[in-house]
């Protein structure tokens, strides 16, 4: 269905995460996947987050606002951002397939807008997929621009007072 971007681990600081060959964000895809990789460094790692998010972002770091909200979705919901990769269930408290897998890919209103692309996620939590926007920058590549992906998905079945 979408494009299979792999990772064989999520990195830890800002040079692993670069030395990443989607780190060229050379398509909207590869800079979608490393969303998803970014946001999964978060809960052990805030500060490195972030500068994995900067750098995605490119030309236009992230605002207060941004951080705020970023920081807001993690407060009991680290399990989100696992929940985009392949195998990662709410019965397996989002434990993914390894290597790890990032499935983007696009609907015919992708593209609807010049230098602009609308890439989708599936969550292994959620019924509809989720999506963020990216920009192409003169340079060519493809950058973070807006992200919907920190949204709510269901619990993981450890979390669950009733099972």
């Amino acid at each position: 269905m979408g494009n299979d971007i792999t990772f064989a681990k999520i990195p830890e600081t800002l040079d692993e995460f670069r030395a990443l060959p989607q780190a060229a964000m050379a398509t909207p895809f590869d800079t979608a996947a490393m969303t998803v990789l970014a946001f999964c460094v978060y809960p052990k790692n805030k500060d490195a987050a972030i500068e994995m998010l900067n750098f995605l972002k490119g030309p236009q770091p992230l605002s207060n606002y941004d951080l705020q909200f970023i920081r807001d979705r993690f407060m009991d919901k680290d399990y989100v951002p696992r929940s985009y990769f392949k195998g990662a269930m709410p019965d397996n408290d989002y434990t993914p397939s390894e290597p790890l897998t990032v499935s983007p890919f696009e609907n015919p209103y992708s593209y609807e807008n010049e230098g602009y692309a609308k890439i989708f996620l599936q969550s292994g939590g959620a019924d509809s997929p989720r999506f963020v926007n990216l920009r192409k920058a003169k340079d060519g590549k493809w950058y973070l621009w807006e992200q919907y992906i920190l949204v709510d998905v269901r619990q993981p079945e450890s979390s669950n007072p009733w099972a």
